[in-house]
């Protein structure tokens, strides 16, 4: 039988592992770099004014969208709404452009976004403007699945079930090395070259696409939207 010194000692011994242990037990856990993925970035001093939502021309915008007391922006929209202009080519939409137009650097964007089940065919946030695109980067939602563009196999799948949770993402453009790194919940998913052009901005919401067909109804929500620059 032990003695009440060599109990206390052998206390004394397994302290720091027992300390060690607390410790990671406590601390959140991070993906792959999932809670640095700004270090060393700038977060841009954004007014409310600069979210500036699109949505179809012939209805309020009480009908589409809601800035709730929470500071979640819903979006949503009919696969037979109008577009955003009656001179506009595009389908049915509601997104929010961050008015922020950049030429160089590196830059990203970040948010919690949320899908609810039953929104597919849509594009829910995009990189505008490219060399001979529209845009440099959007990222669709297809039966659950989070895709690049409207790619639903292999490596093009970003998330496989993306619906009804919150989701952290983030979006990082390197204009001069021409690339563009998705991360979901603080994990790579995807890296693709980037398209040219000397004009961007980010945009989120719902955008109703053709491809593989839209459902009748499309919604996201987002909070805590940011953007980083490293210029």
């Amino acid at each position: 039988m032990a003695s009440p010194g060599m109990v206390v000692l052998l206390t004394m011994a397994w302290r720091p592992l027992l300390l060690m242990i607390l410790l990671l037990l406590v601390r959140p856990a991070r993906g792959a770099g999932g809670d640095m993925l700004t270090d060393g970035f700038t977060a841009v001093n954004l007014s409310e004014a600069q979210f500036k939502v699109q949505k179809p021309y012939d209805v309020p915008l009480a009908d589409r969208y809601e800035l709730t007391a929470g500071g979640v922006r819903r979006m949503w929209v009919y696969a037979t709404d109008k577009p955003i202009s009656n001179t506009h080519p595009g389908g049915p939409r509601t997104e929010t452009k961050i008015e922020l137009v950049y030429t160089s650097g590196v830059w990203q964007f970040e948010g919690y976004g949320y899908i609810p089940c039953g929104t597919s065919g849509a594009s829910v946030m995009q990189i505008f403007g490219a060399a001979e695109h529209a845009t440099t980067l959007m990222l669709h939602v297809y039966g659950g699945r989070l895709t690049y563009y409207h790619h639903v196999v292999g490596t093009e799948i970003v998330d496989g079930g993306i619906n009804d949770r919150w989701f952290r993402l983030n979006v990082v453009h390197d204009v001069a090395a021409s690339n563009v790194t998705v991360f979901v919940d603080g994990e790579r998913r995807l890296t693709v070259p980037g398209r040219g052009g000397d004009s961007h901005y980010f945009k989120f919401g719902v955008y109703g696409q053709s491809h593989n067909g839209m459902s009748y109804r499309m919604e996201s929500r987002w909070r805590d939207v940011k953007v980083f620059t490293k210029c």
